[in-house]
């Protein structure tokens, strides 16, 4: 049992980090790649597909916790979280990147491995689609900051939002630019 794991949400100033962790079913799903070089029609579609045929699971970070404890190991907690969520020992673990959490799993790091494997590809479009819905719930609730389609990013109008507003709850005061303005 070969299980793929990958994340979203390193980089933006708000919401979770989201892992995802996929074993993919026997005959394969056809058409995955790394998310971000996918519609997000297809992604939604080949998602319900990967939930529907594949064991799969989903762990995510806090911004308390990425404030807490830093980016790079909340996202760590994520992914472990996914792969305990799984509720067996996998064989092995292959994860997207260069970095691998300290974890008794045999595991390896694949830099670009959700365009090499397929069971990364499908855990990289969970933890997108997880994470985007996230921040359109979270955009709901706090409009000015244009989350719908920046997903917590750094773009102009959310930083605009951010310096007019102020940090929300979902924002990670640890990250510069938000850290900045809690100093003036």
């Amino acid at each position: 049992m070969i299980v793929g794991v990958d994340e979203a949400g390193r980089g933006p100033l708000a919401g979770p980090v989201v892992a995802a962790a996929v074993i993919l079913c026997p005959d394969g799903i056809a058409g995955l790649d790394d998310s971000k070089k996918l519609s997000a029609k297809r992604r939604g579609a080949l998602e319900a597909e990967i939930k529907a045929r594949c064991r799969w699971a989903i762990g995510e970070a806090s911004v308390e916790e990425i404030d807490r404890i830093n980016i790079l190991q909340a996202t760590f907690l994520a992914m472990t979280r996914a792969v305990e969520a799984l509720g067996f020992e996998p064989a092995e673990v292959l994860v997207d990147g260069n970095r691998l959490p300290k974890w008794r799993y045999t595991a390896t790091a694949v830099v670009g491995g959700d365009a090499l494997h397929p069971c990364i590809s499908a855990a990289s479009i969970l933890a997108k689609e997880h994470r985007d819905r996230f921040m359109r719930a979270a955009a709901r609730d706090f409009p000015a900051f244009g989350w719908e389609t920046n997903m917590g990013y750094g773009t102009a109008q959310h930083l605009a939002a951010l310096r007019q507003h102020g940090p929300t709850p979902h924002h990670r005061t640890s990250f510069a630019p938000v850290a900045q303005l809690q100093l003036v």
